[in-house]
């Protein structure tokens, strides 16, 4: 199932979430799946991971409570 899970180090990214696929167990998620992305699908998935970073970044601006 494609579910937001903490990355530390899969896709290449640590310390933030992202939509991946996982397997699911009765004690949440047991494993992300790292699929073997092309450049272009590895390209988007970047961009869209970078989207999210920077409009967290933002938010810390406007809600310091954030940090």
């Amino acid at each position: 199932l494609p579910c937001a899970v903490y990355l530390n180090g899969e896709y290449g990214f640590k310390d933030i979430y992202a939509g991946v696929p996982v397997i699911i167990g009765s004690n949440g998620v047991e494993k992300i799946i790292e699929l073997n992305l092309n450049s272009e699908e590895k390209k988007n998935f970047d961009e869209s991971v970078n989207t999210v970073k920077d409009l967290f970044e933002a938010a810390k601006k406007i809600d310091p409570f954030l940090n």
